[in-house]
């Protein structure tokens, strides 16, 4: 149960950070001068993030540090009701100003109600102002109980993800499965030879999952002919990226290390082939970086497919060359059915119906997300 709590805090941090940078709110909050507070909001919840795993390690011996975790969950729940609020009331007055348009929040919702707006906006701050003290509260806790960033472990450092499928159900991706299967199959998603497609999302929302499901497609297989999975990560390393998709085309290993050298090979081994290749988690941004990455690609026959997942927009910008697939948080139904899939096997949830109505308020705190859904099941 110790690993459910932090899995479900770490899951509902990374939502409230996603969603205190996304565009809307900084804009919405920038007009109201809010945007320091909410970096602020940010930048303590992150801090708390980082011993999340340390904490759950010492919770087990020590009843002050599995209290303070216990307050904290509470208070990031606390975080998530105070968006839910300002989305919700920010809906409100645009309902209000008869726009049913769905594009970033402008001054003109704020300028319906004077009254309602500024009473809001009040409000707003000094909730704000007590949510950041309550949470700097914990920042200064978590040094008194000995709390740290486990040692040997960095933020940027992942597990390394394979092709091989983990996920022994998907919930809520046949659309955009079937969508993005089509383009996989066809010669003529782009007018260029090698098409690039891009899935962006949140962590945690699936986008790798959806990669292996294409992956490992049998008509998908069979289309190509060669196949080769790289988890790129944070550490972008365009020598080991390109050693490991011409290792998975040669089927042998490679000694060099000169990227020259296997930028060269690679070319020549896709020249006039049909190959797909996935790029999973992909962060460098840097435009002459990953189009000297893609230089290769180019020798391959028409038909040729790159898969790309990122939580950065702007990488799928510069690489793709068909629409961007934005991957969606699931639906709560959806996460219920994931976390009662890992919870139960292949037993009918019915069977536990006392359980039933606490798992789907907890399906509803994984905010649409199928990694924290698995790791609640």
């Amino acid at each position: 149960m110790a690993l459910i709590g932090e899995a479900l805090i770490s899951a509902s941090v990374q939502v409230l950070c996603d969603r205190i940078t996304s565009r809307e709110f900084v804009d919405l909050f920038r007009q109201k001068k809010l945007d320091e507070p909410l970096k602020k909001l940010n930048t303590t919840l992150l801090a708390l993030n980082l011993v999340l795993n340390d904490a759950e390690e010492k919770q087990l011996v020590n009843p002050d540090v599995k209290k303070w975790l216990d307050e904290l969950k509470h208070a990031v729940f606390d975080a998530e009701d105070l968006l839910d609020e300002i989305d919700t009331e920010a809906l409100r007055c645009k309902l209000k100003e008869g726009e049913d348009q769905t594009h970033k929040l402008t001054n003109k919702v704020w300028n319906i109600l004077p009254t309602f707006r500024n009473r809001f906006y009040q409000s707003m701050n000094v909730q704000i102002q007590e949510l950041l003290q309550r949470l700097e509260n914990f920042v200064r806790l978590k040094s008194a109980l000995g709390l740290g960033e486990v040692a040997g472990r960095k933020v940027s450092q992942r597990t390394q993800t394979t092709s091989l499928v983990l996920e022994p159900c998907v919930y809520g991706r046949d659309e955009v499965k079937e969508k993005l299967w089509k383009v996989l199959l066809s010669d003529d998603a782009s007018k260029d030879d090698v098409s690039i497609l891009t899935i962006v999302g949140m962590g945690g929302v699936g986008k790798t999952t959806l990669a292996r499901m294409l992956y490992n497609d049998e008509m998908v297989k069979g289309h190509f002919t060669f196949q080769a999975w790289a988890c790129v990560s944070e550490d972008y390393d365009a020598t080991r990226i390109t050693k490991t998709l011409l290792e998975s085309v040669t089927s042998r290993p490679c000694n060099t290390t000169n990227l020259n050298l296997l930028q060269v090979e690679l070319r020549e081994q896709l020249r006039g082939r049909k190959f797909l290749f996935v790029l999973d988690d992909l962060w460098n941004e840097d435009y002459t970086d990953l189009k000297f990455l893609q230089t290769p690609f180019a020798s391959g026959a028409r038909g040729s497919k790159v898969i790309i997942t990122t939580r950065n927009k702007n990488v799928a910008s510069i690489m793709q060359n068909v629409p961007i697939q934005y991957l969606e948080p699931l639906s709560n139904e959806d996460c219920w059915l994931l976390l009662a899939k890992h919870a139960f096997g292949n037993e009918n949830c019915s069977a536990h119906s006392n359980l039933e109505d606490i798992g789907k308020k907890i399906a509803l705190k994984c905010k649409g997300l199928p990694l924290a859904a698995q790791t609640l099941g």
